[in-house]
């Protein structure tokens, strides 16, 4: 999993010392691109990175090619980099030879194989060479990467009330965030990254983000939710599709809770139901899980069964709308399905109270 191979990147970094193969894979392509990255960093000379570093692609190996590849003592230097992205494109030939070269890999060649972004995963060279397995970061780590990667790539502080606001406005996108903090650390100078530099460089402040507007559609508030969504659809990679998706995430997670309560769930146990639910299905809210899991703990009881099921109904309503209809825009669309979904649930709060 990505905590045990970061852990095993980081290990062997510190050290200066690594195996003779690694296998880097899985979905997330920023951190394998990062792990080879710091590798490659570590590993070569850098004043015989010309001689002693080469990148090729599988598919176009040939048995040869591999042979000469991993074969090539380094040059003026203690150590060579040989890089094989997409590694399961190689040929049969070229793939026999990189099997029998796994068997006895050479002391002073440093092998990474990278494979192709949604490759199955190889279970021979995971069992061959060292794995390093990146898989997406879970919700919950990605303030804390926002912080490390601040810290380590830009030397420069993020307070943990603007790393949330970042990955508010910004989402789970590790390109993405990266592209953020470069600007933000450029923005500051070295200084401490705060929610005001998030907010004048981002363009997003609390209060304006896709959380806020979430919560207002819980709480009800139809008319706060509207005001927010042109503020919402200016935001980057945010769009009417992805705000209906979180909505609908929401209350289906809202729904959920509320059944689990009719069967007797104590309400003081789903703040962390709510968590492991997030955990077990990889859900993205659109904003930082403990948050969500709070808000969603909270909304339950102000929220019927029924209130529920005529919401998720619009919102696949809405979702199709926004697909397929050229009529409305998205700001009429959003706005119409959270009006119809607050409004879904008012009869219910006349009743409670």
């Amino acid at each position: 999993m990505a905590a045990n191979a970061l852990k095993v990147l980081r290990d062997a970094i510190k050290r200066g010392q690594f195996d003779g193969a690694y296998y880097v894979y899985g979905d997330d392509e920023f951190q394998k691109d990062d792990a080879v990255r710091q590798l490659v960093a570590a590993a070569v000379d850098p004043t015989t990175r010309d001689f002693n570093l080469e990148f090729r692609r599988g598919g176009e190996l040939t048995s040869e090619m591999v042979e000469s590849l991993v074969g090539t003592p380094p040059m003026m230097a203690d150590r060579r980099v040989a890089v094989i992205r997409d590694v399961t494109a190689l040929k049969k030939e070229a793939r026999k030879r990189l099997d029998a070269y796994l068997t006895k890999p050479s002391h002073d060649t440093l092998l990474l194989m990278v494979a192709a972004p949604g490759a199955k995963v190889d279970r021979a060279l995971e069992k061959a060479a060292t794995p390093l397995e990146f898989g997406p970061l879970e919700d919950h780590r990605i303030a804390k990467w926002i912080a490390h990667y601040a810290s380590t790539s830009y030397s420069t502080e993020i307070t943990p009330e603007a790393a949330e606001l970042l990955q508010s406005a910004v989402g789970n996108d590790l390109y993405l965030l990266v592209a953020e903090l470069d600007k933000l650390a450029s923005y500051t100078n070295g200084g401490t990254i705060t929610e005001s530099a998030v907010g004048d460089v981002v363009g997003v402040t609390r209060g304006e983000t896709v959380g806020d507007l979430l919560d207002k559609v819980l709480q009800q508030d139809a008319t706060g939710a509207v005001e927010l969504v042109p503020h919402i659809l200016m935001q980057p990679k945010t769009t009417a599709v992805a705000v209906v998706m979180a909505l609908s995430t929401q209350m289906l997670a809202v729904a959920w809770g509320r059944a689990r309560v009719d069967d007797g769930l104590p309400t003081g146990r789903l703040e962390s139901e709510f968590f492991s639910l997030l955990k077990a299905t990889g859900a993205f809210p659109m904003r930082p899980w403990g948050s969500a899991a709070r808000a969603w703990a909270m909304a339950v009881p102000e929220w019927s069964a029924s209130a529920c099921d005529r919401a998720i109904d619009v919102l696949l309503a809405a979702d199709i709308a926004l697909k397929e209809t050229r009529v409305s825009s998205e700001d009429q669309i959003l706005q119409t399905a959270i009006l119809a979904v607050c409004a879904g649930a008012m009869p219910h709060r006349r009743r409670a109270a």
